[in-house]
């Protein structure tokens, strides 16, 4: 079938009343949880999953797909009008966003977010018709030398592109290929670091963890700050269709943000976050007017909100098309294939293109939504955001342990996902990234299981990662990364070192 074609196909299947019903849930779901902030789409993926279990495997990616992509556009609501971002993603919107708010410019800002959003997802979308196919038929010819360099070079990737401390990132994606390595060996099935708990042979559940790290962390974390003095700017809301002007300068910061985001989120540990950042760097190194910047301009708004939509379409590439998840958010979504029996990867596309199109299609119909209802619904979102946290955050730790126990109708996941709540504060409070551990979680068995296939195929040599030259040239340049990072650290401890003797 033609590109065409297959986009007819992908309607059809978006527009069944039952994926249409969960498309319209996923993206108002996702507007809350960017809105709120809390949990993020992350865990917010990880307290519904259990939900998805008695429903067909493309209505359940197409609403967990519409909750990460609308907690995008719900972000950028509470960074303009209380100067919180309600997502990681929006914090860079805060800068300019709440100035204009200040300015009476808050519904103009809350419109070029919009839109911005709008046209950025609906260019991540093209651009994942293009690439995700061409890209799954050259991994058609991948085998596990290379998927284990390749997953090696993401995981260097994810630590390089931290936001913290790239020696704590490191040690977090090596806490997370442990945790994934316990349970029963891939191989001969013996137990490890299971402790003689007959729990842990499964293995540690996604779920547990990612809402534990995220969810209850997040809960802890707030109990020591009084939010309920958070103050809402008092203003009337309107014109919230841009003016010309506002578009002439926008414009550009639109496209900009839409290509940087794109390409930044097709990265492992690239992500909206990271998309956000560069393209408001990016706007105010080439402005002509860079004072304006953090004092209102609107350029300040519409490129990060562009950025972080159009990373939303991006980081689904290196999902369906290498089973390669991007992102925490990507990681739930890998694991809630896995757990409906469809596996990621080149053969994807071809062996599910009901799910794939469907998905793209429900995505088309999805920014649509979210544009159509974000506007409209900007007051009763501002109402929810007088919701008091003493109501709200208990209320989010009820539904991360009803969702925890749900899903194997265990008490011990309920234990685990307390320990990864207290670990996910303690990491919060010194600075260590969760991200590179969720994702070392997920890929660390499949890592393990490349390099094993690949020792068996060379009788034990790992000459075969440099005669194969995708393996060794991804393996060079997570090896160059490395280095980057190490030689600096190495000096400043050095030059440190020199001066206190001194």
């Amino acid at each position: 079938m033609g590109a065409l074609d297959n986009i007819l196909f992908g309607f059809q299947v978006a527009f069944q009343p039952s994926n249409l019903l969960f498309c319209f849930i996923g993206v108002v779901v996702g507007t809350l949880v960017g809105v709120l902030p809390g949990i993020g789409p992350a865990g917010a993926i990880g307290l519904l999953l259990p939900a998805t279990f008695r429903i067909s495997p493309t209505s359940g990616i197409i609403m967990l797909a519409g909750i990460y992509y609308g907690a995008m556009y719900g972000g950028s609501t509470t960074s303009i009008l209380v100067n919180i971002p309600g997502e990681a993603a929006s914090v860079v919107t805060c800068l300019d966003g709440y100035q204009m708010a200040r300015q009476g410019r808050a519904g103009p800002a809350l419109g070029i977010a919009a839109w911005g959003s709008f046209i950025a997802g609906t260019i991540s979308i093209v651009g994942l018709m293009l690439v995700a196919d061409p890209l799954a038929k050259v991994a058609l010819h991948f085998g596990p030398p290379e998927y284990f360099a390749l997953i090696c070079t993401g995981l260097i990737l994810v630590t390089y592109l931290s936001q913290g401390s790239i020696l704590k990132a490191l040690m977090m994606a090596l806490v997370g290929i442990l945790i994934g390595n316990v349970g029963l060996d891939l191989v001969n099935a013996l137990p490890r670091f299971t402790f003689g708990l007959t729990d842990l042979e499964d293995g540690v559940g996604i779920v547990p963890l990612v809402m534990g790290l995220f969810g209850i962390s997040e809960v802890f974390l707030n109990l020591e700050q009084d939010l309920d003095r958070r103050e809402i700017f008092q203003t009337r809301i309107q014109n919230l269709w841009p003016s010309i002007e506002d578009w002439a300068e926008a414009k550009w910061a639109i496209l900009r943000g839409s290509i940087i985001g794109f390409f930044l989120g097709i990265l492992p540990g690239g992500g909206a976050v990271l998309s956000s950042f560069v393209s408001y760097a990016v706007e105010k190194r080439i402005s002509k007017h860079p004072e304006k910047f953090g004092k209102g301009a609107i350029e300040g708004v519409a490129a990060p909100e562009s950025a972080n939509n159009s990373a939303a379409g991006g980081s689904l590439i290196p999902l369906v098309s290498l089973g390669i998840p991007a992102n925490p958010a990507m990681a739930m979504l890998f694991s809630a294939l896995i757990i409906y029996g469809i596996q990621p990867g080149p053969l994807f596309i071809k062996n599910n293109p009901d799910l794939f199109w469907g998905l793209i299609a429900s995505m088309y119909l999805g920014n649509g939504l979210l544009l159509l209802l974000n506007l409209p619904m900007i007051g009763i979102w501002v109402q929810v955001l007088k919701v008091p946290y003493r109501i709200l955050f208990p209320l989010i730790l009820l539904f991360c342990l009803i969702g925890a126990y749900s899903v194997n109708n265990s008490t011990f996941d309920l234990f685990l996902m307390i320990l990864f709540g207290t670990l996910g504060y303690l990491m919060r409070k010194f600075a260590y990234d969760a991200a590179p551990l969720v994702l070392a979680f997920v890929l660390g068995p499949i890592l393990e299981q490349s390099l094993r296939r690949s020792l068996m195929i060379s009788g034990g040599s790992f000459a075969i990662f440099i005669t194969r030259p995708i393996a060794c040239f991804a393996l060079g340049f997570a090896f160059l990364l490395l280095l980057s990072n190490i030689i600096p650290y190495i000096k400043k401890r050095r030059h440190e070192y020199r001066e206190y003797e001194e």
